[in-house]
């Protein structure tokens, strides 16, 4: 299960990065935030799964 995690979290990571960037090209700061909160997100959980490798 935890392959199809890593997966989520990167697709998650890939879509905060999109909104971002989408945010920077129309002057979105709100749309802006929430890709950089989707991305933390993502990264979190990430090193959450990289905790649950190491102790297994």
């Amino acid at each position: 299960m935890g392959t199809v995690d890593k997966a989520k979290n990167k697709v998650q990571e890939a879509k905060g990065k999109a909104k971002e960037a989408a945010g920077k090209a129309t002057g979105d700061k709100g749309l802006k935030n929430k890709g950089k909160s989707d991305q933390a997100k993502g990264n979190l959980k990430q090193a959450g799964e990289k905790v649950k490798d190491a102790l297994t």
